[in-house]
């Protein structure tokens, strides 16, 4: 339910998707796990929540997509240009100009959940013969793949020296217990974020308060804060009351 909820929501922020969803998921899980020692070594705690959260995250990036016609991932991209090329402009007023469509998106929800019960069995059946391979074998195709496909976004050699330089410092984050995730939320987000921002600023003529005039901007604003606050807050609060010697 943890994970469905923070998929859904996070797919509804425009240009997040279910990647971004799975790994905040999966943090999140690994925050309120009593076996947080297992993560990383096939805890199915931790798989149920980022995979829920990646489920949930294509339904969210509807939202955006519908109401404003912003895509909210590579996949409602795909499906507002599909209906703009059929004469159809996504937005407030598709839900009164094309009704038909949107209760044919709901009507195909239910029919998606209801297929992936056979069709993820399925899924899970043949998974389990590939996860059964020798690391050997498995890890090189793997490792193909990711050639291939970074070469393929561009078809330039300095994307490939990227993705060396990026696996080998993600190696070493591994080998000295610093989690990989938040690097990879970074280089998803901060171009994303860096942009959003600066214009933001332009707009407010460099004033920061103008985050917190809204409601909702104000609520989110306080949020992110208390995102940013709370953790080392209460670890602090940790050891000075496991230590009072601190105090």
């Amino acid at each position: 339910m943890r994970g469905s909820l923070l998929g859904t929501v996070i797919g509804a922020l425009p240009g997040a998707g279910a990647d971004i969803a799975a790994w905040i998921a999966y943090a999140v899980s690994q925050r309120f796990s009593k076996v947080k020692a297992n993560y990383g070594k096939g805890e199915p705690e931790a798989i149920a929540g980022s995979a829920s959260a990646n489920n949930a995250a294509l339904s969210g990036s509807y939202v955006p997509a519908l109401v404003f016609g912003i895509p909210g991932d590579s996949i409602t991209a795909i499906v507002v240009g599909v209906l703009v090329l059929k004469g159809i402009q996504p937005g407030p007023m598709v839900f009164v100009t094309s009704p038909d469509l949107v209760n044919a998106i709901y009507i195909v929800f239910v029919l998606a959940n209801l297929l992936i019960i056979p069709l993820g069995l399925a899924a899970v059946m043949g998974g389990r013969h590939v996860l059964g391979l020798r690391p050997g074998l498995l890890y090189p195709a793997i490792l193909l793949m990711c050639v291939l496909g970074t070469f393929a976004t561009n078809n330039a050699l300095f994307d490939l020296w990227t993705l060396a330089a990026i696996g080998v410092l993600v190696w070493i984050m591994e080998a000295n217990d610093y989690p990989a995730a938040p690097l990879v939320l970074g280089l998803v987000l901060g171009k994303i974020v860096e942009e959003s921002f600066m214009s933001s600023m332009i707009k407010a003529d460099g004033n920061l308060l103008t985050f917190f005039e809204r409601p909702i901007a104000g609520t989110l604003g306080v949020i992110t804060i208390l995102v940013w606050v709370l953790p080392p807050l209460l670890g602090l609060w940790r050891r000075t009351r496991s230590n009072p010697e601190l105090t």
